[in-house]
């Protein structure tokens, strides 16, 4: 992988979890969180990882059809 693309798909996974981390603090920040059932919490986030696995494996598969 050559350094220019090393550096855009690091970018892109700081760029993720900066974005993520500041929806999560933002939900746990609100009253009505502590009323959630911890286990539902760790589902909806088991859940939001599954689809951001999936939907990061389609754009790359589209990209190698359409670049490569």
């Amino acid at each position: 992988m050559e350094p220019s693309r090393r550096k855009a798909a690091a970018s892109s996974i700081v760029v993720s979890l900066v974005v993520g981390i500041i929806g999560l603090t933002t939900v746990a920040g609100r009253p009505r969180f502590s009323g959630y059932a911890t286990v539902d919490v760790l589902q909806l986030l088991a859940c939001g990882m599954c689809f951001g696995v999936a939907l990061a494996g389609l754009l790359r598969a589209w990209r190698r059809r359409d670049g490569s």
